[in-house]
């Protein structure tokens, strides 16, 4: 069933809607979430969480990529699980760690850049990498791969992936330091 089909019986709030929502995307919004959280149970239950937020969002959404859509519910919703379920121990096993000091100063700055304004200034800054690297950074800092399952699906080498995600990180502190933002 094609994406277009799918958003329709949720318009037209068909159950249906739900199960082929789960058989289209399931497996890979499990995945989202336990790159996250790295439990199955808590994937899973984010995997059904995030079917309810698009039955109670669509309509008024009508989204274009549902696959786009459905992935960042997921997404936001790990880490709003992974943030509940470490908010005692503070454990920095997710990738995120590895951006926070690029986009901490820039997210924290006193005129304070909103959610919306740095995910411009990602997105800008993305465009102008390469494809390899955007596909780098998304599955690392997006999907939470490990740097051993993003050599794997790429067919590259760990050192050649470590390497790209420094570089990069760097060039984003730059970028970031360009746009006014210190570092």
């Amino acid at each position: 069933m094609t994406d277009q089909e799918i958003v329709r019986l949720y318009l037209e709030r068909s159950e249906n809607a739900i199960s082929e929502t789960k058989a289209a995307y399931g497996r890979l919004l499990r995945s989202v979430a336990y790159n996250i959280l790295q439990n199955a149970q808590d994937a899973e239950e984010c995997e059904n969480e995030t079917c309810l937020k698009a039955w109670n969002s669509i309509p008024p959404n009508k989204p274009q990529r549902l696959c786009a859509y459905l992935c960042k519910i997921a997404h936001r919703l790990a880490l709003d699980r992974y943030d509940y379920n470490t908010a005692a121990k503070r454990s920095g096993s997710i990738p995120l760690d590895e951006l926070e000091e690029c986009i901490a100063s820039a997210y924290s700055a006193e005129d304070r850049l909103t959610a919306t304004a740095l995910g411009e200034l990602l997105n800008s800054f993305l465009g102008s990498r390469d494809y390899d690297t955007r596909v780098i950074f998304m599955r690392r800092f997006w999907f939470g791969e490990s740097i051993s399952e993003i050599a794997k699906n790429l067919h590259a080498t760990e050192s050649m992936v470590k390497s790209r995600i420094s570089r990069t990180l760097k060039q984003l502190r730059e970028f970031l330091k360009k746009e006014g933002y210190d570092i």
